[in-house]
């Protein structure tokens, strides 16, 4: 996962590899668009899913709060989190006979959650209750046992148990939508299984028929690793073993070294290299349609650019067009794309001290949004329809309505050499002109638009340039908060009213920063 090394042998010294230049050019960058070109519906794999750091934590008010939020104004579908068997969550235990108990109380508050704000579980079967485990061996500060149980029998019994539950409670309609994954990164052993491939194959095969015996429809699936690695071969055990498999879930991250390192004390490196993330999502696809098993679903549920929840990238506003050039390079490659993860209420180093330490979260400890967030609050605004267009760092839609998107960015590296993450994203980092976008429209309908424009870049929707220039307070006071807030709202940055004539046409000349997100919706009056 994010902790670990992941790429090291090949991409340890990238001095030489192709950096991010898509749009290098930008005088002459023009995004042209018509109405009546239209891609088809529009792809939002983006929102498919989103992720969070453990069941325990979805306990929580705030946690909720801003899940509902999330929710509300980037509609995530779904939601994947590690630890719903662990002992913090009160699953199982045995009595004095060794005769399991199961107990899915604290499952049941956070699931009846979800399903409250109209959001579906993708439900991550791990880590192992102590119990059922053969070891003592965890990881994180909430201590997730990563051992295989001591009997697979009961293993396969807890599973069937809680599939049951679900279909009691939810009813099997609702629960044939849920996708259930077995585990959490098993190719990184120790970290996250102290078993061989062989062990984790028998996990699955327990887990997935324990499944599929409730219900033929559900959706199982794995392997879940890091890096992308495992794919071929968890289908080839599958289908030479007449196992269970609807789906392929793995993981990919941008950085390209760096190891177990959650408070950030080695430092991580932003990739170079311009097909970092989605050359593992293309690849995983690629193996999928090569292997006895073609037509499986693709779910990369866990991503981002970096693997530590102590990378400062995550809170600067060069993660938002990092977001939106990496979701537009992967194109229909996945059926979904979860982000790790939606809040900084996220334990595992323990509690953290300060209100911005590089959290994985869209959202820090108390809310406040970072320039990440406004990324999938952006697409969201998409309309259902895409219209064709041949730059490569933007998307234009339009909906029934009659109103149009158009959404583009510029995403430059900026990372110097001989520098990692940790050292650079900490600080005051003003943004240089990259000229003019060109924008052309055609085909609109004749009448009076608000042209609302959106942006996100330095200084605009850039929470933690607002608190550096704070002082970096180890605390935040509530009015504090409330500033931060009130000055990085989403909200749009102007809104003008627009004549379009009966030619349709509308163009306007548009200067952009290094980084700068920004959209144009035209909502017809």
């Amino acid at each position: 996962m994010r902790k670990f090394l992941i790429h090291l042998m090949v991409l340890c010294c990238l001095c030489n590899t192709a950096v991010f230049a898509q749009n290098s050019n930008s005088d002459s960058r023009i995004i042209k668009v018509d109405l009546a070109k239209t891609s088809g519906k529009m792809n939002t794999m983006f929102k498919e899913c989103i992720g969070a750091g453990r069941a325990n934590e979805g306990l929580r008010a705030d946690w909720q709060q801003q899940l509902a939020l999330a929710k509300k104004e980037c509609d995530f579908k779904y939601i994947r989190m590690h630890g719903l068997l662990t002992d913090d969550m009160a699953v199982y235990r045995e009595d004095s006979k060794g005769n399991p108990e199961y107990n899915y109380q604290y499952v049941d508050a956070l699931f009846d959650f979800l399903v409250s704000i109209k959001m579906k579980p993708f439900v991550e079967l791990g880590f192992m209750p102590n119990a059922l485990a053969s070891g003592k061996e965890t990881i994180f500060w909430w201590k997730g046992n990563v051992t295989p149980p001591k009997d697979y029998n009961k293993w396969g019994d807890l599973i069937k148990n809680l599939t049951q539950h679900f279909t009691e409670r939810y009813g099997a309609e609702e629960v044939k939508s849920w996708y259930f994954e077995v585990w959490n990164e098993p190719n990184l052993s120790p970290g996250f299984w102290t078993g061989t491939q062989a062990e984790y194959f028998k996990l699955y095969e327990y887990a997935a028929k324990a499944v599929k015996s409730v219900n033929p429809a559900y959706k199982v699936g794995g392997p879940a690793t890091a890096g992308a690695g495992w794919v071929p071969e968890t289908i080839d055990f599958c289908a030479k073993n007449n196992v269970p498999m609807d789906f392929v879930s793995t993981h990919t991250y941008g950085v390209n070294q760096g190891f177990l390192d959650e408070y950030g004390s080695t430092g991580t490196v932003l990739s170079k290299d311009e097909s970092s993330i989605s050359g593992d999502v293309i690849n995983s696809r690629k193996q999928i349609a090569a292997s006895a098993k073609p037509n499986l679903e693709l779910h990369y549920t866990e991503w981002s650019s970096s693997y530590t929840p102590a990378d400062p990238i995550h809170d600067s506003y060069h993660s938002a067009a990092y977001i939106l050039q990496k979701l537009k390079q992967v194109g229909n490659a996945p059926n979904s794309m979860s982000y790790w993860v939606f809040t900084d209420i996220f334990e595992e180093p323990g509690p953290r001290f300060t209100p911005f330490h590089g959290g994985f979260g869209l959202m820090n400890t108390q809310g406040i949004k970072k320039p990440a967030y406004f990324s999938y609050s952006l697409m969201n605004k998409l309309g259902e329809t895409e219209l064709k267009n041949s730059d490569t760092s933007s998307w234009a839609a339009k909906n029934t309505k009659g109103d149009v998107q158009l959404l583009f960015w510029d995403f430059t590296y900026t990372l110097p050499d001989a520098i990692n993450n940790q050292q650079y994203y900490i600080k005051d980092l003003p943004s240089k002109s990259k000229g003019e976008v060109k924008i052309e429209v055609e085909g609109l309908q004749k009448g009076k638009y608000n042209l609302e424009i959106y942006k996100v870049g330095y200084k605009v929707n850039d929470a933690y340039t607002d608190y550096f220039a704070m002082g970096k307070p180890s605390q935040l006071s509530l009015e504090q908060v409330k500033s931060i807030k009130k000055n990085n709202n989403g909200e749009p940055i102007a809104i003008e009213k627009v004549s379009i004539d009966a030619t349709g046409k509308f163009s306007r000349s548009y200067k952009i920063n290094e980084n700068d997100v920004v959209m144009f919706n035209f909502v017809k009056q």
